[in-house]
């Protein structure tokens, strides 16, 4: 049985360390894209160690840099000839507003545009495993709005609004994944994994801190967060409809501007421009 590549983003914590986990036990062979060139291979060695799996590898990426997450392609690029899943597992919310190092709002740009790159870059690769591209979303994206006029500027910025609209904006792009690489054999999926107890909410400060500290009874583990994406990128193709968004392992109704063609064909068209010195 062929051995199955994965890459995923974001795996060093939370919900994509629980789907590494998951995935190493199975036998994928796992590249890791971290920010965190130091806890990457503290993870890769507990993989190794909790699971036996010695086919895992780490890569330095930092989505909120464009340059970064190009060299971390043509990393990828040099040394497989597919890749069978990726996920972009990934994300971040702010409370105050700050810009990527290409000047891009740091939520857009670390929860979309720095996957977006990635997963363009790697298409021949997904084309050549017919991969499948799972973005991991939330159901925050019912009040996202396709706010395009506010992706470089500070001006009205609400770290909700924000995380809300790239929510948002992932299940545009699994969209127009499936729509635009069907006849390819690459398939796209979003999905919801629920409120899940992370360090997601680390970074937050005054009110946003103390409303997500609300959910915490509430919250799930790493482990049944990550069920979903684990679910997506395992079960037969056939059991799994390519474009649709996902809860609890079931293909969900979005909210209806999810439907919005024309707001769907603006995001790809201006997520091309904006990485398009670092596509080629």
């Amino acid at each position: 049985m062929a051995t199955i590549t994965t890459v995923i983003t974001g795996a060093t914590s939370g919900i994509g360390e629980a789907t590494a986990i998951a995935l190493a036990k199975q036998g994928h062979a796992l590249h890791l894209l971290v920010r965190d060139i130091e806890k990457g291979a503290a993870l890769k060695q507990k993989l190794i160690a909790d699971t036996g799996n010695k086919n895992i590898h780490v890569i330095k990426c930092d989505l909120a840099d464009l340059a970064s997450v190009a060299q971390a392609a043509d990393e990828l690029s040099g040394k497989l000839f597919n890749i069978n899943v990726l996920i972009n597992n990934a994300g971040g919310m702010f409370s105050n507003y700050a810009t990527s190092k290409d000047g891009f709002e740091m939520t857009f740009a670390s929860n979309h545009l720095g996957h977006f790159l990635l997963t363009v870059r790697l298409m021949p690769l997904l084309q050549r495993g017919h991969a499948r591209v799972i973005n991991v979303s939330s159901d925050m994206h019912q009040t996202g709005k396709p706010r395009y006029g506010n992706l470089k500027s500070p001006e009205g910025y609400s770290a909700v609004k924000a995380y809300s609209d790239s929510k948002l904006f992932n299940i545009y792009f699994t969209k127009s994944l499936a729509e635009r690489f069907a006849d390819s054999g690459v398939t796209a999926y979003a999905l919801h994994p629920g409120v899940v107890k992370t360090q997601f909410n680390a970074k937050l400060s005054g009110f946003l801190k103390f409303f997500f500290s609300l959910s915490a009874p509430f919250a799930i583990t790493p482990e049944k967060g990550a069920d979903t994406s684990v679910y997506l990128a395992t079960a037969p193709k056939l059991a799994i409809k390519s474009g649709s968004y996902y809860i609890k392992r079931k293909a969900k109704a979005t909210a209806a501007i999810v439907n919005d063609l024309d707001a769907r064909n603006k995001l790809w068209a201006l997520s091309e421009e904006f990485v398009a010195p670092f596509k080629v």
